[in-house]
């Protein structure tokens, strides 16, 4: 059995009292997350049934995607649509089959609702069932919301894995399931780490071809690497899996503490632990000592938008010393944080949603030294001398893992390194003789 000793593992959080914001919101909705999404499953078509707007989201978002064609689209409801006047499910219909003609690489199509489509009432699960009547086996059809109404971004993630667990087949076999869109090169380097400490069965949601679908069953133990995919680790639950309580993989310590959950359901021993993960650990914790310095007693004040808050906070307060001022959330889930949550140090301030002017009002009072927020407030702050961090930029970068420990302090090292840099005095230089030329 694995010895646990020293490795931060608490999963009952103490109370501890929340401000709970209920107004304006700045946030992008789930469509963006089709952004990585489409990279991730590379067998799978992503159609936004919405809007121009939603068209040049998606556009803006991916705009780095313009050389190769990409696997996500816009099914654009028109003004006819939106008043009733045309069939848009024949048009659907007929815009599904035309794509999948084009692209016969396509093995999953996600039909993804959008405001639009949610407010006229299109059935888009009626769609999907109408769509697959004509093209199962060879395409399956499947539909979830990335409507912003009520939602933060990160939640499209969660509702395209979600979609996908009634179709993972059974089984009793032991074996882990880790939860959440990751790089290609983490997922590789992790599986790596789980063979060397012996735990050879692993599957990850979602995976390289939406095609390829994990089995689950009750000895299915599941390991988040996101804390936004709460739905599916419940979906998950529902069809029998268990959920192992661990802190993210984020930093030397919650990379450490994360691999210790696994470590102990699948029994591996603590000599075997710590000669596998001991030297990623302090290869990570080295990579790290470069930006303590930096960063250490620096004050961040975390902006409600990604929901990769907490654990970011607990990393950046414990591993890099930097001092929390508050730590905003779009949605607290007490059960996907249970393993952050005591971590955080007990005075820290703790928001849920979203009330703009009020968070940017203590945003001024605070003056701190960084502030990690939504895209669109980062150059108003910035206006108004305050660093800035943009938060989807941590859903774009590989962070998770001892490889990206550095990396991930990097991240939030470089605006205040910008900052400095800029606000140094500028050395008068002298200016080299004229030469004259004939």
């Amino acid at each position: 059995m694995t010895d646990l000793s020293g490795v931060p593992v608490r999963t009952v959080a103490t109370a501890r009292p929340v401000l709970r914001e209920r107004g304006q919101r700045e946030v992008f909705c789930g469509l963006t997350s089709i952004v990585w999404l489409h990279r991730k499953m590379q067998d799978a078509f992503f159609l936004v049934v919405g809007s121009r707007t939603c068209a040049h989201l998606l556009q803006s978002a991916a705009g780095v995607m313009i050389f190769a064609e990409p696997r996500f689209g816009t099914a654009i409801l028109t003004d006819r649509d939106l008043a009733g006047l045309a069939d848009a499910n024949d048009e659907l219909d007929r815009i599904c089959l035309a794509l999948l003609a084009r692209r016969p690489d396509i093995t999953t199509l996600f039909l993804v609702g959008s405001c639009p489509s949610e407010v006229i009432k299109l059935d888009l699960a009626k769609a999907a069932e109408r769509l697959n009547a004509r093209l199962l086996p060879r395409v399956r059809v499947l539909n979830y919301s990335g409507s912003g109404i009520e939602t933060t971004f990160t939640q499209g993630e969660d509702g395209a894995l979600k979609a996908l667990v009634p179709l993972l087949p059974a089984t009793d076999a032991q074996q882990l399931m880790v939860i959440g869109a990751l790089a290609d090169v983490v997922e590789d380097q992790l599986r790596r780490v789980f063979d060397a400490l012996g735990i050879g069965s692993v599957a990850f949601l979602p995976a390289r071809r939406a095609a390829d679908l994990p089995a689950v069953g009750p000895r299915t133990a599941v390991l988040a690497a996101q804390p936004f995919n709460g739905d599916t680790i419940r979906a998950l639950a529902a069809r029998g899996a268990h959920v192992l309580p661990a802190p993210y993989p984020f930093g030397a310590e919650g990379t450490t503490a994360w691999l210790a959950a696994a470590a102990a359901e699948f029994k591996v021993d603590a000599r075997t632990f710590l000669r596998v993960t001991q030297p990623l650990a302090d290869r990570a914790q080295r990579a790290l000592a470069r930006y303590r310095p930096q960063l250490a007693d620096k004050r961040v004040f975390f902006l409600p938008d990604s929901q990769l808050e907490i654990p970011l906070a607990r990393f950046v307060h414990r591993e890099l010393g930097m001092r929390l001022t508050e730590v905003g959330t779009p949605y607290l889930d007490r059960q996907m944080l249970a393993g952050e949550l005591p971590l955080l140090p007990d005075d820290v301030q703790l928001s849920e949603g979203q009330h703009l002017d009020r968070q940017l009002d203590r945003v001024r009072a605070e003056r701190p030294d960084l502030t990690v927020c939504g895209l669109g407030l980062a150059n108003p702050l910035e206006a108004e001398g305050l660093a800035t961090k943009w938060s989807i930029e941590l859903l774009f970068t590989p962070i998770h893992g001892y490889e990206q420990a550095g990396d991930l302090a990097e991240v939030f090292a470089r605006p205040l390194h910008r900052r400095a840099v800029l606000s140094a005095p500028r050395v008068a230089t002298a200016s080299a003789p004229e030469v004259a030329c004939s």
